[in-house]
């Protein structure tokens, strides 16, 4: 089982563009910043925004097509879409909630009943059936939204943020229970959050999106060792340069130049970890290192590290300990020396 897609669509802000392939049994992430389209794309998928152009195709069976005069209509699909804020009916008992979708597909109130309370057993609610939502917790109550869903056996599991609403504490547990439930599921998985954390944890690839664009695509060691833009290279809090490489030489975009081991000549993105970033008060002699002088605009205490933001040409941040920051006698404002190994830089083709 497949969900192939060409997705374009107006939205309030922008077009939405984005053409993906998910395979049964892979859980695929979508991340980006706020307003990037994440959502919006889920909602074109469960047919609740319509394409202006594009095609939908899940399973080899065509849900909308436009040029073709295809839409099929959101309740015919077979999508299970999982809100954040859950959306269950608040008139309804907890296992009238989950059977829901069941009776609404025709299956007769027994049954559907029977079936319900099966699926809170799997979700680990087995005695609340005859609760009202008001009365559940947030990690419940999306617990029930999630059984509700999976009780109608979809072949597209569409999840928008279901974590976002959940205290710290339920979210791990509810994240755990989710990816257990995840995991027997056989048909296709499609994750939107904004929480890097839990998109790493989980999933098997990664799409970026980005002004309703698909910027990146890849397993999360891929997007976290070789970012391609801003946003992701903050994700995952790295340093991230463009440039044009000639001879080890970078000449950056945004001003300043870098050398590089091993750079190949053309347009290039460079990456460098804050902790591999030095400072010092006086110019360093005698090092292979990139050097240019900055100046401290702000110091972030994260654990064991300050993350220092630097101005300079480039502008950069580097990691340092609370002690290098007492030798150093360093705070905002102050201008130190920056140094970086050439050998510390990783560069790949933009």
């Amino acid at each position: 089982m497949t969900l192939e897609a060409r997705v374009l669509a107006d939205v309030s802000a922008f077009e939405l563009d984005v053409e993906l392939a998910v395979g049964a049994g892979e859980l695929v992430a979508v991340l980006g910043p706020n307003g990037a389209g994440k959502t919006s794309l889920l909602r074109a998928l469960a047919g609740l925004l319509p394409l202006r152009s594009g095609r939908v195709t899940l399973d080899g069976v065509v849900l909308e097509d436009p040029a073709a005069g295809i839409r099929l209509p959101s309740e015919r699909r077979p999508i299970g879409l999982v809100f954040q804020d859950y959306l269950l009916f608040p008139h309804l008992s907890v296992r009238e909630n989950v059977a829901f979708g069941l009776r609404a597909r025709g299956m007769a109130r027994v049954v559907a009943m029977g079936e319900a309370g099966r699926w809170l057993e799997r979700v680990g609610m087995p005695a609340e059936g005859d609760r009202k939502p008001a009365s559940l917790s947030g990690g419940q109550a999306q617990r029930v939204a999630l059984a509700r869903v999976l009780a109608t056996n979809p072949a597209l599991l569409l999840l928008d943020e279901p974590m976002a609403a959940l205290d710290a504490s339920t979210r791990v547990a509810f994240r755990r229970d989710l990816r257990q439930h995840l995991e027997s599921f056989r048909g296709v998985r499609l994750l939107v959050t904004h929480d890097p954390l839990e998109a790493m944890a989980m999933a098997d690839r990664l799409i970026i999106l980005e002004h309703g664009r698909m910027l990146q695509s890849g397993t999360p060691a891929d997007v976290t060792q070789h970012p391609r833009s801003r946003y992701v290279a903050d994700l995952v809090g790295v340093n991230l340069f463009r440039g044009r490489a000639s001879h080890d030489v970078i000449t950056l975009a945004d001003g300043g130049s870098l050398t590089a081991a091993g750079a190949a000549d053309g347009d290039v993105f460079a990456v460098v970890h804050p902790r591999t970033v030095a400072l010092y008060r006086t110019r360093p002699d005698g090092t292979p290192r990139n050097v240019w002088e900055g100046r401290a605009i702000d110091l972030d205490s994260e654990g064991d590290r300050v993350r220092v933001r630097l101005a300079g040409s480039p502008s950069i941040v580097a990691e340092v300990t609370p002690a290098a920051v007492r030798d150093l006698g360093l705070d905002r404002g102050d201008r130190v020396w920056i140094g970086v190994k050439a050998t510390e830089i990783n560069v790949y083709p933009a």
